[in-house]
């Protein structure tokens, strides 16, 4: 089938009340993993990148051979989305890749990372959907500041800003997006909560709160990991130094989706997983040089992770009704 747009495989979620995982990808390995997950598991999914992200030195090439990947598992409906396109050049740039959904997150500035002020949200926001739509591409906004670190690799755990639900509705009502990231509660990169607490800081009522006032709106967590204490005490078993910390309780995005969340952003879970199992694999093999076998067991940790969050988030075995109606 062919790709889908966010707003199509969305509306599907909703009519079913369940959340798609939007997973994050940084190379074509791991975009075989996800869409193997999501080939078991009959789920459709969202298979994204973040512009400047990955091992190559051509980003052209890497989005075009990532679209090509993608569709060529027909049997899945799936969505390919630039998460956290930072300005509109990003966000055109894969529109002419051939992503079939864009994120604009103007939450915050470009020059000096500050959170933007409400206005300024609007007016990058808005021009981004102008021109996506025109070109039959979905758009994701942001309202609200999202803790922590895209990156994932710093120790500070940023402040949250939360989403306003009245700035919400106005917001949507004035850029014309078809999905909104709220700050509710989480937290971005692999050390989001220092304290178990930090998992159970969802706020069910401010998701339900938005939801009633966009009813026709799908909405969306960002920083939403886990934080699988096995993957980062394998890997600093195996000498890396991964700040422990808390992520966010599977029960508590489970309450989110019944409150209406829609689509969940997984990164640094899936990211953990794979960085376990390579560590554990060049440790355990110390004289193989032969690369395929310790990116084949990432790829397999990777795709078992991410085949748990699909069952969690209610999508699995949902691909025969996640189309176009």
């Amino acid at each position: 089938m062919p790709l889908q747009t966010l707003a199509t495989t969305l509306a599907a979620a909703e009519r079913g009340g369940y959340a798609v995982g939007a997973f994050n990808v940084s190379d074509l390995n791991q975009s075989v993993a996800v869409l193997n997950a999501a080939r078991a598991e009959r789920s459709p999914v969202i298979v994204q990148a973040i512009a400047g992200t990955s091992p190559y030195g051509d980003e052209s090439w890497w989005w075009h051979m990532l679209r090509t990947v993608v569709g060529s598992y027909a049997e899945v409906p799936a969505t390919l989305h630039l998460d956290h396109g930072r300005t509109l050049e990003d966000c055109v740039r894969a529109i002419d890749h051939g992503f079939t959904s864009v994120m604009i997150d103007a939450s915050r500035s470009t020059e000096d990372d500050e959170p933007n002020d409400f206005e300024s949200n609007v007016a990058i926001t808005k021009s981004v959907v102008d021109i996506a739509h025109a070109r039959g591409v979905s758009v994701e906004g942001e309202l609200g500041t999202i803790g922590g670190a895209e990156a994932g690799i710093t120790g500070v755990v940023e402040e949250i800003v939360y989403a306003d639900p009245s700035q919400a509705e106005e917001f949507v009502v004035r850029t014309g997006v078809d999905a909104l990231a709220v700050a509710v509660g989480t937290s971005h990169g692999s050390v989001k909560f220092t304290d178990e607490s930090g998992g159970q800081r969802l706020r069910i009522n401010l998701i339900a709160e938005i939801k009633k006032r966009l009813p026709d709106t799908a909405l969306v967590l960002h920083g939403s990991s886990s934080i699988p204490v096995d993957a980062v005490a394998a890997i600093n078993k195996q000498g890396g130094s991964v700040m422990p910390s808390y992520g966010i309780d599977a029960a508590q995005k489970q309450a989110g989706i019944a409150q209406g969340i829609r689509k969940i952003n997984q990164g640094t879970d899936s990211h953990l997983a794979w960085t376990a199992a390579l560590r554990t694999e060049l440790t355990e093999r110390p004289a193989e040089v032969e690369p395929s076998s310790a990116i084949a067991a990432a790829m397999a940790a990777m795709t078992e992770i991410v085949r748990e969050r699909m069952r969690e988030f209610g999508s699995a075995g949902q691909a025969g009704q996640a189309t176009e109606a």
